[in-house]
């Protein structure tokens, strides 16, 4: 998709204002409240949230709600956008305003990532101990790799991403990524991780698994780790998740085989104690999936009592 003239001078003049061009940077590198760009820019809010709605309005910035809290980001489609990271790409790294915009952004993200580690390190035991529990997860997320394998795809989308690790885990074989998870604490944990990692194509959102805020019929991977058993509904997140996936695109689960660990439902808010093979079939065909492959991994103990296994099944639409 070309742009006219008219169109060019339109988003051009949009842009060509030095605030809106520190802006567009900014939200180049991270999604950014209004807060956090006042912070950075140390300009009034009025005056920020004036830029940012002319840039929203001319389709370079994409604005989404989280709880209370509203953010932007650059817009990822569209001529215009690539229009103007062109333009960032030429910015003098070493120019007084970008250099000093560059520090303070490095600062936000400092404050994130120490609000995200307290988080963290609140609930990290209850996580542990489940842990414990099953296969180690390095041979859980080498398995997922495996199984997807290492084709190229344009769009990845992880539900219920928690600390975005699977979205850091696939990271070399997709183009952009986003991560869905009900909870602002775990979002900003995902952010914390991937702006440790530098994944400035990978974005993160808060939205109902049932509901999910992305554009049906777009990605070429869903994944769905750990979560299906907290879920009431999980064979309506399936159908939602099949909503998603373009023609040819995959879903790969990843969730407990059944068991008797009733603990797990009255201490870590488990609805469902795993879920068998047949269950997890008849779902995907349901949703209008095909199940391609699926993979058991096993405990170290198979024998001990509170032993789990975890399942893996990938599914293609």
């Amino acid at each position: 998709m070309t742009l006219s003239l008219d169109q060019s001078v339109n988003l051009l003049r949009a842009a060509g204002e030095s605030t809106r061009l520190r802006l567009l940077a900014l939200l180049s590198e991270a999604d950014l409240t209004v807060s956090d760009l006042i912070e950075i820019l140390g300009q009034s809010q009025p005056r920020i949230s004036r830029h940012l709605k002319l840039l929203t309005e001319a389709g370079l910035l994409e604005r989404y709600q989280e709880g209370a809290w509203a953010y932007f980001r650059l817009a990822d489609q569209g001529t215009g956008s690539r229009l103007i990271r062109s333009i960032i790409k030429e910015f003098d790294p070493t120019d007084k305003d970008i250099l000093r915009d560059a520090e303070r952004l490095q600062m936000v993200r400092k404050k994130r990532a120490a609000q995200a580690s307290e988080y963290f390190s609140n609930n990290a035991g209850e996580w542990d101990k489940i842990r414990s529990l099953h296969i180690d997860e390095a041979n859980v997320e080498a398995a997922m790799l495996a199984m997807v394998g290492d084709a190229k795809i344009n769009n990845m989308l992880d539900l219920g991403t928690g600390t975005g690790r699977i979205l850091e885990l696939f990271s070399g074989i997709f183009e952009k990524g986003v991560g869905i998870d009900a909870s602002r604490d775990m979002l900003s944990v995902a952010r914390s991780r991937l702006d440790d990692v530098n994944l400035s194509r990978v974005q993160t959102r808060q939205g109902d698994l049932y509901i999910l805020p992305t554009p049906m019929a777009h990605f070429d991977l869903v994944t769905i780790h750990q979560v299906l058993h907290y879920l009431d509904d999980p064979f309506g997140a399936i159908v939602e998740a099949s909503k998603a996936l373009v023609a040819g695109g995959r879903l790969l689960i990843a969730d407990f085989a059944p068991h008797t660990l009733e603990f797990l439902r009255e201490d870590h808010a488990h609805l469902r104690l795993g879920f068998s093979e047949l269950q997890m079939a008849e779902w995907l065909t349901e949703a209008g999936l095909k199940l391609r492959a699926v993979q058991h991994l096993e405990p170290k103990n198979k024998q001990a009592k509170d032993a789990l296994t975890v399942s893996l099944w990938l599914a293609e639409k």
